[in-house]
């Protein structure tokens, strides 16, 4: 079997886990129907209006991606007792607070940190959903591991700084603004550069993730020898670098707003849904006595739905300038989403993955 055969059937449903090898597929397919029809429409001259894909991305991060970020949470603290959920929500409100005092302090900061935030939930969460369902033979070392998760997030935010650096600067201007007026104004002089050298530094990083990764899993021998060639490590290479290459050029193609607003609810959503179902089935049914009573744990999950819209009021409320300057409601209610999905996104990945490493969000036995 060839080598390219072989990644085309790794991509495939098979065995065990067919269903959530589906979900993966399922991803795939999707982003790249989307990087293709993003091609065809500039190639043809058509691009889409402005306010549709601030539509889009609401749609997609408000009613199908925040749901799912909860759903996390729950899924993690319902079989860990009541003292432990205490504790996870109480850390989780500190970090919301830390990260607001932050953004009133030091807005650009702020802004800086949230992109950082994206950046480590795609890539550790995508790591994770790797360890279960794609495979990371390859990546044989904490840097591996380490470089693979920086990649995959980098495409997240630091391709579409590179490919859309008029409309990212125009909404991290809102986003800034909401807390300080003209703030990234002194900022945005070095854009220009900055995009470069980012660009710069995360082709360096793809090159040492897609190097590295070949090295581990045969290298140059791997070239000439069937058998080198179908080892799981080499597999799972071949099925990292189309995915990464994937990731690069669905950022590179779709206009960010919308990238964005699809890339959390159609890749990371259900992909860590996929992961979850695999996990779940491998699990052994609770005792009786562990975790929280079904009633009380759906009573948080409700509860912790109307304290993160409680949390959104809350900021609407004391901010200067809720739509950031904007002059237009969808604009204005993207940029003040964003900012706010950053703000509860900072301990979902620092307390939810990072702090619980007993089992945490992305948990993969």
């Amino acid at each position: 079997m060839s080598t390219a055969t072989s990644a085309i059937d790794d991509w495939l449903p098979t065995g065990g886990q067919a269903v959530e090898q589906r979900m993966v597929l399922a991803s795939r397919l999707v982003l790249i129907a989307l990087t293709l029809g993003f091609v065809i429409a500039a190639a043809a001259g058509y691009s889409m209006a402005l306010e549709t894909q601030l539509g889009i991305y609401l749609f997609g991060m408000v009613a199908i991606n925040l749901p799912h970020g909860g759903y996390e949470h729950f899924s993690n603290v319902r079989r860990r007792g009541l003292p432990f959920g205490m504790r996870y929500v109480g850390l989780y409100l500190i970090g919301v607070a830390a990260f607001v005092s932050v953004l009133f302090v030091a807005p650009v900061a702020g802004l800086a940190l949230a992109l950082s935030v994206a950046i480590a939930k795609g890539g550790h969460g995508g790591l994770r959903v790797m360890d279960a369902l794609v495979g990371t033979d390859h990546l044989q070392t904490r840097l591996q591991r380490a470089l693979a998760a920086l990649v995959r997030g980098g495409a997240v935010m630091v391709v579409p700084i590179y490919a859309w650096p008029e409309t990212f600067a125009a909404f991290s201007t809102y986003m800034v603004n909401i807390f300080e007026m003209g703030a990234f104004a002194s900022q945005s002089g070095y854009l220009g550069t900055s995009r470069l050298v980012l660009a710069g530094l995360f082709a360096v990083a793809v090159g040492a993730h897609v190097g590295l990764g070949f090295v581990r899993a045969g290298g140059p021998a791997a070239l000439f020898s069937a058998e080198a060639r179908s080892t799981p490590a080499m597999r799972s290479w071949l099925v990292d670098v189309a995915e990464t290459l994937l990731l690069i050029a669905y950022f590179m193609a779709v206009p960010v707003v919308v990238a964005v607003g699809l890339y959390f609810p159609i890749w990371y959503s259900l992909r860590q849904s996929a992961r979850a179902s695999a996990v779940e089935r491998s699990l052994p049914d609770p005792a009786p006595d562990d975790g929280l009573p079904t009633v009380l744990a759906g009573g948080m999950f409700l509860i912790g739905a109307v304290v993160t819209f409680g949390l959104a009021a809350l900021l609407w409320s004391i901010v200067p300038n809720p739509l950031g300057g904007s002059g237009s409601l969808l604009a204005g209610g993207v940029a003040f989403y964003s900012i706010f999905v950053s703000i509860i996104a900072l301990p979902h990945v620092v307390v939810g993955a990072w702090w619980d490493r007993e089992r945490g969000i992305w948990y993969v036995p």
